[in-house]
């Protein structure tokens, strides 16, 4: 069971954590980025050209792939979630 870490929101400079997603869309048949998508305060990478690299930066920084969905013929989005 996961039970919420105590913030106390008077520290100054302290990180938010929690749950962070980041939304790639790309197009499988040229393996382009077209878009990303993230949460506020997600850890972020810099987007490659390519889609695998974008997605192999994401995964390498401790992301977790929850699912790839076809939007249309030629693109696909990747959800990711970093806890």
């Amino acid at each position: 069971m996961n039970f919420p870490r105590i913030i106390h929101r008077s520290q100054i400079g302290t990180a938010w954590f929690g749950t962070h997603i980041v939304l790639i869309r790309c197009n499988y048949m040229t393996n382009e980025v077209l878009a990303v998508f993230k949460s506020d305060h997600a850890p972020f990478e810099p987007t490659a050209n390519s889609c695998a690299e974008t997605l192999s930066r994401y995964i390498s920084i401790g992301y977790t792939l929850l699912g790839a969905y076809a939007l249309g013929d030629k693109e696909v989005q990747y959800v990711l979630q970093y806890r």
